[in-house]
């Protein structure tokens, strides 16, 4: 991992040494303000003085209100440039990333990670960090100045400052405790409103939307009492800190008051005092805050640097270049959690321009062929070949070339319905456009008043079930690839618009792909030239629906199990 991306660039740099002077500058006021009593309790000032004095407190606010205005600018375009550094890695990171790693379960983590840990980064850079270096900085001076006036009160507002150190230690041991787990709850929190908003519909039907979301609902609970906890952990010990601080600014003012008396502080020495009490007061709580808020959004680049560090995909170290797309599974063994073995040591042969289906009970690994197949999984033992060359030489971009996945969930960009198909061949012609969508029965497209150029909403809203899946067909038409995986490509469609899909399929099968589909549609799989049947993990059977029907076995149980439900 590169720390370089987590470091400020020079804008982000300039803008923290102008805030740090900024509030050098605003301690000056002090002096100034000293100066001014002097001259009054002396009683020969005049107005020349007086002018003196404003002009100096003019020149004061007017280079902290420019150096405060630049900083500010300044430092919100860096900390944006690192923003869109970390994100821009992230992105290539995820990209690099073995695709099992985007489970369900990890959205959660991904998105928050990009999103809200970037931003609570940024706060680092843009405002925490230099108010840190500012606050310390102006404490010291103001110290220094005060130990001036009376080394005794300059020795008491530096001693503010030390207990920082002991306030801090305890701090860090609540913020690595509740500020984790605060953490991970917003995880989870973010996962609940990613499905809660994804399956709205569903949700809306069974009238579990709104406050009778129980899973929403528990996520937002836990994120508010873990909120709460490390609120309740943190301020106890922030409170002490403060007692002691104002404790202090109380025992700077009876110090410097019996100077006074003793002749050894001026009247003008100790209005100064006393303002400069408790202002560092003032200064001592916004730096506590500050420390505290910064160690907390230390975790978001921990979070950051934990994605950074993740295992990559591994480079391929052969060649892999088919030049024929027949498939072969050789002795594959896969879980995706271990001791629950989806496939079981699994042989069997695909070959090149047929149609093969895969059949089995639910859970039998039918899916998780196709995952292998796409390399979103590695096998945990065994080999898998297409044209006799191993998945294991090369990564999951290049065999994804090769591959068009008609899936049952088909995912659409908010965009028009031409870059939707380009996503598959982004040379296409709008005319090879239009042509995939007319094999693919999209007779829809020609209907819309801007075509191809329709914007068809976020995850393609604004079609029907049976349209999205038509242009899921249409993509992998366009695409032009050697394999063909179709995963229950009808499912879930009323019967007109899976008449549809399944015309549109057929056409997909004329184009002499090899294609492996994994179907319930019992006449589809009756035309294939093979048939595997996937049992406890194993391949039960394979041949012809004919030879299988002879065999009277798991496939023909299935088969007349099939035309009962019909």
């Amino acid at each position: 991992m590169n720390d370089k991306v987590f470091r400020p660039g020079k804008r982000l740099k300039f803008a923290i040494t102008g805030v740090v002077l900024e509030g050098l500058i605003s301690g000056c006021n002090f002096m100034v303000l000293f100066k001014v009593l002097e001259l009054i309790f002396g009683e020969n000032i005049s107005f020349e003085d007086i002018k003196r004095a404003t002009l100096i407190l003019g020149i004061i606010f007017a280079l902290r209100l420019v150096l405060y205005a630049v900083s500010y600018t300044e430092s919100q375009i860096g900390g944006a440039d690192v923003s869109k550094g970390l994100r821009v890695t992230l992105g290539d990171k995820l990209r690099r990333i073995p695709l099992g790693a985007f489970t369900k379960q990890r959205v959660g983590y991904y998105i928050n990670a990009a999103t809200s840990e970037v931003g609570d980064f940024e706060q680092i850079l843009t405002h925490k960090l230099a108010d840190i270096i500012k606050y310390c900085t102006l404490v010291v001076l103001l110290s220094g100045y005060a130990a001036y006036l009376n080394i005794y009160v300059g020795l008491i507002m530096f001693a503010s400052l030390v207990m920082l150190i002991p306030a801090m230690k305890l701090s860090v041991r609540q913020v690595k405790k509740f500020g984790t787990a605060k953490n991970l709850a917003r995880e989870e929190n973010v996962s609940a409103i990613t499905e809660y908003l994804t399956g709205s519909q569903t949700l809306r039907s069974y009238g579990l939307a709104g406050e009778k979301n129980t899973a929403l609902r528990s996520s937002m609970k836990l994120f508010s009492n873990i909120s709460y906890e490390y609120e309740r952990a943190v301020l106890p010990i922030g409170f002490a800190f403060m007692f002691l601080v104002y404790l202090g600014a109380a025992a700077s003012i009876c110090v410097s008051a019996d100077a006074m008396i003793r002749g050894a502080l001026s009247a003008p020495g100790l209005i100064v005092i006393v303002m400069l009490s408790l202002f560092s007061c003032k200064v001592d709580a916004t730096l506590y805050i500050s420390m505290v808020a910064y160690r907390n959004l230390l975790i978001s680049k921990g979070k950051i640097a934990g994605i950074l560090r993740e295992d990559e995909e591994k480079e391929a170290s052969g060649k892999y270049a088919p030049e024929r797309f027949d498939i072969s599974f050789r002795d594959v063994s896969f879980a995706y959690e271990k001791g629950q073995t989806v496939l079981d040591h699994v042989n069997f042969d695909i070959p090149e321009n047929k149609i093969t289906a895969i059949v089995g009970e639910s859970g039998s690994g039918k899916s998780t062929i196709f995952n292998l197949l796409s390399k979103y999984y590695e096998p945990d033992a065994g080999n898998i070949l297409i044209g006799g060359e191993r998945l294991s030489e090369t990564n999951a971009e290049r065999v994804l070339k090769d591959i068009s996945l008609v899936d049952q969930d088909v995912f659409l960009f908010n965009d028009t319905i031409k870059n939707n198909l380009l996503f598959a061949a982004p040379d296409s012609t709008d005319e090879e456009i239009y042509d995939a969508c007319r094999k693919a029965h999209c007779d829809f497209v020609e209907r819309m008043s801007e075509g191809i150029d329709t914007v068809v909403g976020e995850n393609g809203n604004k079609l029907s079930g049976g349209e999205r899946q038509r242009l899921s067909v249409a993509r992998a038409i366009l695409r032009k690839s050697s394999i063909v995986l179709l995963d229950e490509a009808t499912s879930s469609l009323d019967i007109e618009n899976e008449l549809l899909v399944k015309k549109a399929v057929l056409n997909l099968l004329k184009a002499g792909k090899t294609v492996v589909m994994i179907a319930h549609t019992l006449p589809i799989i009756q035309s294939a030239d093979q048939i595997l049947v996937l049992s406890d993990g194993k391949i039960a059977e394979s041949g012809t629906h004919a030879e299988l029907m002879g065999k009277n076995g798991k496939y023909a149980a299935m088969w007349q199990a099939s035309l009962q439900v019909k």
